[in-house]
C-alpha cells in the first residue's frame, strides 16, 4: 500500500492534496496531510489579520473532507530520511512511501541579537494573532515600527494605518526606498501613499541589534513600542538541517521533476524549494499541481512520460488598505483601486476554490 505523506496544508500541500484527490486514486494508496492547524491559513492575509481589519475565521479555509484523505494534526519535529518516517511531536511516527515537504518559511533575523525576542511576526496563524494582541494594545499615540521595506511591510503599514490612525506607524529598510524589487512607477506610488497618510519611511538603516522598546541603528536608538519583523524569511528548520545542495537562501536544489536529487520519493514544494521566482503562494500552488501530476503518473507507473510545462506566474499584487493598491502584472505596473480590486477577486477565488 504505497502511502503518500504531505506536510504542510499551505497553498502548495493543500494543492497536492486537492488535485490528486480529483482523480480516482488506486484502492491500496492512502493519502495522509500533516498540518499543525485543522485549517489553512490564507498567510498572503496575515498582516490585515495583524492589524485588525479582518478576523481569524475570515482567513480559514476548510480542508478537504474525502474518505480517502486521512488528517493529522500536530506539530512536525523531524523527517528520518533513512527510516521514511515523518516524526511528530505527539504520536507515533508516520511512515510513508512518497512524501511532499510543504512546510513552508520561517522569517530571517540575520543574525541581529535581540531581533526574535524583541519583535513580532506575522509568519504564523499563531504568531499573526499574538501581532495583533501586542499592535494593538498599544495606546493612542504610540509607535509601531515595522522592520523591512518590502512587501509585507508595506501592506502591514498601510493596514494598520487604516485600522489605528491614532498612532505613530513608521517603516525601516536597509535600502534607499520601499519596495526595492518593484519598478520605480510602484515605489514613487507606494511612498506618496505613505507621505499622504502619514506613515514614515527611513532608508539605509543598518541595524545592529534590537532591544527592548528600541531598536539600535549602528549606534543610533530609535524608540518604539511594538516592532514588526517583515525583513526575510528562510525554509522551516527541518529543511534546514536536511543534508543536500541549497541555493543562496537556503532552499532545497532540486531534480527537473522536484524531487531530491538523492532521494526520488521526497518532493519539495513551495517556500522550501529552489525555484525560478521568489517564494509566493501562487508559485506554490502552481508547483503544486505539477507536483500531483507527477505523482499521478507515477502510482500509474508512468513516471518517465511526464513533460511539464513551464510555470508563468501572473504577476504580483499588494494592497494599501482597502481602497488602493499595487501590482506588477507582466512589463505593466498597476497603481490605484483596480489592483486592490484585484487582489479581492484573487482572495475570493483561492477561499472559493480551495474551500
Amino acid at each position: 500500500m504505497p502511502n503518500i505523506v504531505i506536510l504542510g496544508g499551505g497553498y502548495g500541500g493543500l494543492t497536492v492534496a486537492s488535485e490528486l484527490l480529483q482523480d480516482r486514486l488506486p484502492d491500496d494508496c492512502r493519502l495522509t496531510l500533516i498540518d499543525r492547524m485543522p485549517f489553512q491559513g490564507l498567510k498572503t492575509e496575515y498582516y490585515a489579520l495583524a492589524a485588525g481589519t479582518v478576523s481569524d475565521i475570515a482567513l480559514r479555509v476548510a480542508f478537504p473532507v474525502d474518505p480517502r484523505l486521512v488528517l493529522k494534526y500536530g506539530e512536525v519535529l523531524d523527517v528520518d530520511v533513512e527510516a521514511k518516517r515523518v516524526l511528530m511531536e505527539h504520536g507515533d511516527p508516520i511512515d510513508y512511501d512518497v512524501l511532499v515537504i510543504a512546510l513552508g518559511c520561517v522569517d530571517k533575523y540575520h543574525g541581529i541579537p535581540g531581533a526574535e525576542e524583541f519583535s513580532c511576526s506575522i509568519q504564523t496563524f499563531s504568531a499573526s494573532r499574538r501581532t495583533y494582541q501586542q499592535v494593538n494594545d498599544v495606546k493612542p499615540y504610540g509607535q509601531v515600527t515595522i522592520v523591512g521595506g518590502g512587501l509585507s511591510g508595506v501592506e502591514v503599514a498601510a493596514e494598520l494605518r487604516e485600522s489605528r490612525p491614532d498612532l505613530n506607524i513608521r517603516i525601516l529598510d536597509r535600502g534607499p526606498s520601499v519596495l526595492s524589487a518593484f519598478p520605480g512607477k510602484a515605489q514613487d506610488y507606494v511612498r506618496s501613499w505613505f507621505l499622504e497618510h502619514d506613515v514614515e519611511m527611513r532608508g539605509h538603516v543598518a541595524i545592529s541589534r534590537l532591544a527592548q522598546g528600541v531598536i539600535y541603528d549602528r549606534d543610533n536608538t530609535i524608540e518604539t513600542d511594538v516592532t514588526v519583523w517583515t525583513a526575510g524569511i528562510q525554509p522551516v528548520p527541518i529543511v534546514q538541517r536536511m543534508n543536500g545542495e541549497k541555493d543562496n537562501i537556503g532552499r532545497l536544489v532540486l531534480t527537473d521533476m522536484y524531487h531530491l536529487p538523492s532521494d526520488d520519493s521526497i518532493y519539495v514544494v513551495g517556500d522550501c524549494a529552489s525555484l525560478p521566482f521568489a517564494p509566493s503562494g501562487q508559485a506554490a500552488e502552481a508547483q503544486g499541481k505539477q507536483v500531483a501530476e507527477i505523482i499521478r503518473a507515477r502510482l500509474r507507473g508512468e513516471g518517465g512520460s511526464v513533460r511539464l510545462k513551464q510555470i508563468k506566474l501572473k504577476g504580483v499584487l499588494g494592497s494599501l488598505g482597502k481602497k488602493a493598491g499595487f501590482g506588477v502584472m507582466g512589463k505593466r505596473t498597476l497603481m490605484g483601486r483596480v489592483p486592490r480590486l484585484l487582489k479581492s477577486g484573487v482572495l475570493w477565488m483561492s477561499k472559493t476554490h480551495l474551500g
